[in-house]
C-alpha cells in the first residue's frame, strides 16, 4: 500500500470523511445490531400464566378476520379474551364476528358506529378496546396478522419480569413474488433490527402495533394517546416512545412470539402507509431522533462518498479496505439477524435493497409536505 499516494491525493479529505462514516456504521453494526444478531434465544415457560386481553381494531376487515382471527382465538393459553373493535365497518364484519362469538365465547365485540371528532385514525377505536378489556396485560395485533404458532400468547407473556410493563414483539411480512414484497420484508427486518437492538441497548424508542404488549395500567397512567391525539398514526411507536424506559421494556426474540402479516400488494397502498408512518418520526424524543438521524445520514453519505471517491479516482485499494470492512460487517450482522427474525435469504443483495430504500425514503420525505396527511383506512 502506497501511503504517500493516499495522503498526497488532492481529495484525501474526502477519504477521511468516508472513513468517519464507515466508522459510524461499524459502531452501529458491532455495538448495536450485534446485540440482536448474536443474542441467544432462551425459551421461557411459566408455572402459571396471568389472564390477558388481546385487542384488535378492524375496519372493513371481513376477509382478513375470516382468515386470521381463528388463529388468535385458538391460542394455547389458559385464560384470555379477544376484544375486536368493529370500527365503522361497511362490510359484513359484524355478522362474521357474531358467528365467531357463538363458537368462541371469549371473543368480545365492541361496535363503534361513529368516530370521535377529536381523535384521528386508529387511536380512538384502540382506546375504546383497551378501556373495554378486563385484564391487566394487553397484547395488540391487527386484523390482517397471524400468530406464528399457537404458543404466541405464552411466549409474549413469558417475557414479562416483575418490573416489565412493555414487551416489544416482531412481525414479519408474508413472502410473495416481486420487488415490492421484497422491499417491504427488507424494511420490516431493518426496522425490527433497529428498534429491538436499541431497546436491548437501553434506548427503547418504538414498537409495532402488529405485535406489541403492555400493561393496561401503563396506558392509563400515560393518559393513553392524549399527548399526540391530533396525529393520525403513532398509536404504537409514539406511545412507546413516550412510555418506554430502560427499566420497564423487554424484547422478545423467540420465534413463537412472532406474527406474520400480509404485505401491501400495490405500490400506491404501500406509499400511503409509509407516508402515514413518516409523520410520527418528528415527534420522537430528541436523543432518539439524534441517534436515528446519525445512522440514516451515515447510510446516505456512505454511498455518496463511495461513488465520489471512485469518480475522483482515489486509490482503489484504500476504498476497497474501508468499504470492505463495512459491507462484510453488513453481510455478517444482517445475515445472522435475518435468520433470527426468519425474514428471508436476501442478505447478499441487501446493499442494493438498502440503496433502493434510501432513494425511496428520500423521495417520500421530500414530497410528503405536498400530500394531505393520510388517514387510517
Amino acid at each position: 500500500m502506497n501511503l504517500q499516494e493516499i495522503t498526497g491525493h488532492p481529495h484525501f479529505v474526502w477519504f477521511i470523511a468516508f472513513g468517519v462514516v464507515v466508522l459510524i456504521q461499524l459502531i452501529f453494526y458491532w455495538l448495536v445490531f450485534s446485540r440482536i444478531s448474536f443474542a441467544r434465544i432462551k425459551k421461557k415457560t411459566l408455572d402459571s400464566y396471568p389472564p390477558v386481553s388481546v385487542v384488535i381494531c378492524a375496519r372493513d376487515e371481513f376477509k382478513n378476520l375470516k382468515a386470521f382471527l381463528p388463529s388468535v382465538l385458538t391460542q394455547d393459553y389458559p385464560e384470555f379474551e379477544v376484544v375486536v373493535v368493529n370500527h365503522l365497518s361497511e362490510d359484513d364484519t359484524q355478522y362474521l364476528l357474531r358467528d365467531f362469538q357463538k363458537e368462541y365465547p371469549h371473543l368480545k365485540i365492541v361496535t363503534l358506529s361513529k368516530d370521535a371528532n377529536f381523535f384521528h385514525g386508529k387511536k380512538f377505536p384502540l382506546s375504546i378496546g383497551i378501556k373495554e378489556a378486563k385484564h391487566e396485560i394487553l397484547i395488540l395485533t391487527d386484523a390482517d396478522c397471524k400468530p406464528a404458532t399457537p404458543q404466541w400468547l405464552k411466549s409474549m407473556v413469558s417475557a414479562y419480569e416483575p418490573k416489565t410493563e412493555i414487551v416489544l414483539g416482531f412481525s414479519n411480512f408474508m413472502p410473495a413474488r416481486g420487488l415490492l414484497n421484497l422491499l417491504q420484508r427488507f424494511e420490516t427486518f431493518h426496522t425490527g433490527l433497529m428498534y429491538m437492538s436499541l431497546a436491548r441497548s437501553g434506548m427503547p424508542y418504538m414498537g409495532v402495533g402488529r405485535n406489541l404488549s403492555y400493561k393496561r395500567s401503563l396506558f392509563f397512567r400515560e393518559q393513553g394517546f392524549i399527548r399526540h391525539y391530533t396525529i393520525a398514526s403513532g398509536d404504537d411507536d409514539l406511545f412507546i416512545n413516550k412510555a418506554a424506559t430502560r427499566a420497564n421494556t423487554a424484547i422478545n426474540l423467540d420465534p413463537d412470539s412472532f406474527t406474520t402479516t400480509k404485505a401491501k400488494s400495490s405500490w400506491a397502498a404501500w406509499i400511503r402507509q409509509k407516508r402515514r408512518h413518516y409523520t410520527t418520526g418528528s415527534h420522537y424524543k430528541f436523543w432518539h431522533k439524534l441517534v436515528l438521524g446519525l445512522y440514516s445520514l451515515s447510510q446516505v453519505l456512505l454511498y455518496l462518498l463511495l461513488v465520489s471517491l471512485l469518480v475522483l479516482r482515489f486509490p482503489w485499494y484504500a476504498i476497497l479496505i474501508a468499504a470492505g470492512l463495512r459491507f462484510l460487517s453488513q453481510w455478517t450482522i444482517w445475515g445472522l439477524g435475518l435468520k433470527k427474525f426468519k425474514s428471508g435469504r436476501f442478505v447478499l443483495i441487501s446493499p442494493l435493497l438498502e440503496i433502493i430504500l434510501l432513494v425511496f425514503t428520500g423521495w417520500m420525505l421530500a414530497t410528503n409536505f405536498l400530500v394531505k396527511e393520510p388517514r387510517w383506512k
